[in-house]
């Protein structure tokens, strides 16, 4: 399974606001050059976060964006369900375009329901609270000696 590069860059941009120190006030070319990716994606997914409750922004001089709630109460599996257009892993899930010829008598399809709920049951417990790993003082660099936890 793989999520979209919209999920990637939605958690990414929710990530580096939970990381920032209060107020935590940031900008899209600021994610964008930290990240590496293109302003026009973030603008989209900004929009998107907003849309949904979960980042406010602002314009003007002084403007950006900030997490609407506090990290712990956004979870992942939250982000994941807002952001994946469906969680289809497998043409027969979607009703409408299935044309799998074995859909009737297949295993796997009950298996592969029963993985996503688990997948999305993991996720479910993680929120942008946890993406902050403890002792890091700088928060959106990695731990001296420690692994590159980021996004």
């Amino acid at each position: 399974m793989q999520l979209t590069q919209f999920t990637d860059y939605s958690l990414r941009v929710l990530i580096y606001l939970a990381r920032l120190p209060e107020p935590g006030m940031a900008t899209v070319p600021e994610i964008a050059e930290h990240h590496g990716i293109s302003r026009n994606h973030l603008v989209k997914v900004v929009h998107n976060l907003s849309q949904h409750g979960l980042i406010m922004t602002s314009r003007g001089k002084g403007g950006g964006m900030q997490l609407a709630r506090p990290a712990h109460t956004i979870g992942v599996g939250e982000v994941v369900r807002l952001t994946e257009p469906s969680m289809n892993l497998v043409e027969c899930f979607d009703m409408k375009s299935n044309q799998c010829r074995i859909v009737r008598g297949c295993f796997l399809k009950a298996a592969l329901h029963e993985a996503r709920r688990a997948f999305m049951a993991v996720l479910d417990g993680y929120t942008l609270a946890d993406a902050m790993p403890p002792g890091v003082s700088d928060p959106l660099t990695p731990a001296a000696g420690g692994p590159d936890r980021r996004a």
